[in-house]
C-alpha cells in the first residue's frame, strides 16, 4: 500500500487510493482532533455514529488533480490545538469497519 496522508500548507493531503477506499463518492467529511492521542479522525458524513461520540466539523474534500486526491483544509484545527504546522507525511491507519482515518499529528 503506497497510499499516503500528508500535511501539506495547512491542508490534509489524500491519496486517489484512499479516498477511493474510505470516502467513495462522498465529498464532505467530519473531522475532529482528539488531544488526548494527539490524532486527527477523518470519516465520510455518513458516519452517523461520529456525530454522536464526536462533535466534528464538517469540511469539503477538495479536488487536487485528475487522478482524485483530495485535500481537507485544516487550518482552523491546528491552531484552535497549537499542533505543529510543518509539511510533511503523516502516520496513519484505517479502520475499514466504520471508514475512519486515524491520522497521528
Amino acid at each position: 500500500m503506497n497510499e499516503k496522508v500528508a500535511l501539506k500548507s495547512s491542508h490534509i493531503f489524500l491519496d486517489s487510493k484512499l479516498v477511493e477506499t474510505v470516502f467513495k463518492n462522498i465529498h464532505y467529511a467530519y473531522v475532529t482532533y482528539v488531544k488526548t492521542q494527539s490524532r486527527l479522525l477523518i470519516t465520510p458524513v455518513s458516519s452517523q455514529w461520529f456525530v454522536k461520540m464526536y462533535e466534528p466539523t464538517q469540511f469539503l474534500l477538495k479536488s487536487r488533480n485528475l487522478k482524485g486526491d483530495r485535500t481537507l483544509a485544516i487550518r482552523e484545527i491546528l491552531i484552535d490545538n497549537d499542533l505543529d504546522m510543518t509539511d510533511r507525511v503523516l502516520e496513519y491507519e484505517i479502520v475499514e469497519k466504520t471508514n475512519l482515518i486515524k491520522v497521528n499529528m
